[in-house]
This record gives C-alpha cells, sequence and structure tokens, in this order.
C-alpha cells in the first residue's frame, strides 16, 4: 500500500500546532520498561472494553486530543517535581535569582549533585535579537501598482526554501496585499512572523521577523526573501520592499562571574546545572543577578506551588468543555473525590479546596508548617494526594476516549475468552489521519 508522506506530514504538523498545548520535555523520554507497562495497560482495558460507536465530529476530535495533551502536561508538571519514588516526590531543587527581571534561572541537574551546583554572578550586555525585514511605507487604500496576476516569493530559512503563491486581484489595495502575505507567512508556521504595520498617516508597510534570535559562525542572515527564480510572476518583493535586511540577528553577551560569553539565544543552559532566561538588560555594574540553590524548605514550598497550578490548569481545561461534552463532568466528579479525601490534610498544610473543586494556597500557614519540625512526616499527606493526581492523570493520557460521548454497541462474553482490540483505546489517534488514510 503506497503511503502518502506529505499527507502524513500535514497531519502531523497539523496536531502539533493545532492541538499540542506545549512542546515536549525531558519527561517525555521513557524507559523500555516503562513504555512495556503503558502496552501492558492497553491490552488490560482493551480485553474488557466494550465494542463503542462513537460520535467523530471535529469538536469531538478536538476535545479528546486536548484532554490527553492537558494530561499528558499535568503528569510533566508533577514529574519535573522530583522522581516517582515516593521519597522523592516534591523533592527537585529550585533555582533561584536574586534579580528575575534581569534573569530567571531553573535548576536542571541531578538532585544528588546539588552541593556541587555553583552559585554565579550573571550581568547581561546585550540580549539576542531577530533579524527583521522592514518593508516600504505605501499608501495603505491607494490601490496596489501590481499587475492583477498570480505571483510568488521565496523564502530561504537555514537553507530550506519555501515558495508562497497568491493572487493580486485588480481592486486590492496596498494594505489588502500586505495583510494577505501576512497571514500566508505567518500561518505557514516556518520560523518567519510577518505583520502590517500603519504609521497612523494612512501608510503601512509589511514586517517580516525570524522566530529565531542570533547567529551561528559564518551564518550572514537567518532568512532570504527574493522572487528572481520563483515559479509565478514576480515584482511583490521589490514593489512592497521586503528583500532587503532592516536589522541583523544579533547574539546575546552576558557575563558569569566576570567572563564574558555569547549565546545565539536568550533561553539556554549553564553547566549542564542552570536552564537560564535572559530578560533584559544590565543598566550598570552592579545591575547583576545572582544565580543559587534555594534551601529544602523554599524548594519544596516552590514545587508545592507549582504542582497546585498544573492541577488548577488541569482542571480549568476540563471544566470549558462541561457544556459541549457533558463527559468531562465525570472526570471534574473524579478528580473532586481525589482531592476531597485529601482535604483535612492538605489544609493543615496551607492547602485549602475551594468550591469549584481548584485548590488556593494559605501562604501564611504554608510558611509555618514549612518551619515545622515535623513538616517532613506531615508532608507525606500531600506526597500521597500528587501521587493519586498523577496516576489519575496517567489514566486521562492513556484513554482520553473514556470522557468521550459514546454509544455501547456490543459488550465483550463474560464467560470469555477475550481478545485485545488494539484500537479501543486509541480511536483518538484515528481522528488524525481521518480522510487521509
Amino acid at each position: 500500500m503506497a503511503v502518502n508522506i506529505a499527507a502524513l506530514n500535514q497531519v502531523y504538523n497539523h496536531y502539533l500546532t493545532n492541538y499540542a498545548p506545549k512542546s515536549s520535555t525531558p519527561m517525555d523520554s521513557h524507559k523500555k520498561s516503562e513504555l512495556r507497562g503503558v502496552y501492558n495497560s492497553i491490552v488490560k482495558i482493551n480485553k474488557d472494553s466494550p465494542l463503542y460507536l462513537l460520535n467523530h465530529d471535529n469538536a469531538t476530535k478536538a476535545y479528546a486530543i486536548n484532554l490527553k495533551e492537558n494530561a499528558r502536561e499535568l503528569s510533566n508538571t508533577i514529574m519535573s517535581l522530583g522522581d516517582r519514588d515516593d521519597d522523592n516526590l516534591l523533592g527537585k531543587k529550585v533555582a533561584f535569582s536574586s534579580n528575575p527581571g534581569l534573569v530567571a534561572a531553573t535548576f536542571i541537574g541531578k538532585d544528588q549533585a546539588v552541593t556541587d551546583a555553583p552559585a554565579m554572578t550573571l550581568e547581561v550586555k546585550s540580549l539576542a535579537s531577530p533579524q527583521v525585514n522592514m518593508g516600504d511605507f505605501l499608501p495603505s487604500n491607494e490601490r496596489t501598482r501590481l499587475t492583477p496576476d498570480t505571483y510568488s516569493l521565496d523564502v530561504t530559512i537555514h537553507d530550506t526554501s519555501y515558495e508562497f503563491q497568491f493572487n493580486v486581484n485588480e481592486e486590492d489595495t496596498n494594505k489588502d496585499l500586505q495583510d494577505r502575505l501576512s497571514r500566508l507567512i505567518s500561518g505557514a508556521n516556518i520560523g518567519l512572523t510577518a505583520e502590517t504595520i500603519e504609521d497612523g498617516e494612512g501608510n503601512s508597510l509589511l514586517k517580516l521577523s525570524s522566530v529565531s534570535t542570533g547567529l551561528d559562525g559564518e551564518q550572514g542572515s537567518i532568512f532570504k526573501v527574493s522572487d528572481n527564480n520563483t515559479s509565478k510572476h514576480m515584482g511583490t518583493v521589490e514593489y512592497l520592499g521586503i528583500g532587503e535586511i532592516t536589522r541583523n540577528a544579533s547574539n546575546a553577551v552576558f557575563s558569569v562571574n566576570g567572563a564574558e560569553r555569547t549565546a545565539n539565544a536568550n533561553h539556554f543552559t549553564i553547566d549542564k546545572t542552570y536552564e537560564i532566561e535572559l530578560k533584559g538588560i544590565s543598566e550598570n555594574e552592579a545591575d547583576v543577578a545572582q544565580i543559587g540553590i534555594k534551601n529544602d524548605s523554599e524548594s519544596l514550598k516552590e514545587n508545592i506551588r507549582t504542582l497546585v497550578g498544573g492541577y488548577n490548569n488541569f482542571l480549568a481545561a476540563a471544566h470549558e468543555y462541561t457544556q459541549s461534552h457533558p463527559r468531562s463532568r465525570q472526570l471534574l466528579r473524579e478528580m473532586g473525590r481525589i482531592s476531597s479525601s485529601y482535604a483535612e490534610r492538605l489544609e493543615s498544610l496551607g492547602l485549602n479546596l475551594t468550591a469549584d473543586g481548584t485548590l488556593a494556597i494559605n501562604e501564611e500557614t504554608l510558611d509555618s508548617a514549612s518551619k515545622d519540625l515535623n513538616f517532613e512526616d506531615r508532608l507525606s499527606s500531600v506526597k500521597d494526594f500528587t501521587g493519586s493526581v498523577l496516576k489519575k492523570a496517567g489514566d486521562v493520557s492513556l484513554n482520553p476516549m473514556n470522557y468521550v460521548e459514546r454509544t455501547v454497541v456490543a459488550y465483550k462474553n463474560p464467560a470469555g475468552p477475550n481478545y485485545a482490540s488494539p484500537y479501543v483505546t486509541s480511536e483518538y489517534s484515528g481522528f488524525l489521519f481521518n480522510s487521509y488514510c
């Protein structure tokens, strides 16, 4: 059977850009034993699952995929706070920055190497910037002087070329053409953004900016725009004035403990220990950021705040579907039962269950509890709660179709033997390839 690779790529890219809320993280990589466990769980679910008739409308497809991705995001949030092991759950060390408006820091090293994690001082001299091509200002409401026809232009980014074809109609104004190209280029997701800018005096221009920043080695530019060798009519690049670089990309320049360094992005790692994000420029030599590791108590409180934030975000996402997909209420009830069973113990640590099922942090109670000599023993309730939430998130990620409206067609024979159907928990994957296979 022939495989349409272009169609599969289109499906995959559509999924990543429209449904996946977050990019992949280190928590998305798994050991063979973990993948084997997922497989065994799927087999177990499928053996006893009835045969269902599903609603295949677009809203249901988006709901199922988003539900799975939100569950994955919650799992990743919890896993980023420590290991699955009860003793290490919520045990992740947390970095601090004395000047978060200048530099943000995240600890990414191994916890056992915390004693070797160096404290450091960062001064930011310049931020990494993207390449910008600013077009010429043209009268916005004036009809374009291009002959009506089909035009095209080529954009080359990191040795990869993309051709954009578009029509110029007789009644099109300059702004119509600029807006059309802005939507076309930005919507292509090729690492380039475009926007129409007006000067308030009846003129507008097309601005192109690279998503990436900085330059590597002898690289002269991030992208080039031309229509000299394009397949359709040429002339739009010169007419709009978008072929010349207005501001070239530049690298970030900063110093670590007085030693100057450069990076082609404002987000990078140092010594496999800290993930750094540069946010501003030092105004003087005294305007620096001290980077280090918070003590155990402060790290623990920060992990609890991150847990509560991830939990509340997951509930908020599920709440959005209660009207259009009633079975999402089942998920909310299940999450509510989990939190209710731990409510009294969580409250003693400053985590209060609200009327809508979310958690609110009483900072004074949490701070007071963290100073208790028996804090580690009291923390076991939070760890138990976290473990239960992690298990539920795993179940939702494994079988999001459990929360989709569906009609039972046939039950499995209770007398058996029953065999696993590989598609029962994977119907959502069929949504991605619907009409392509």
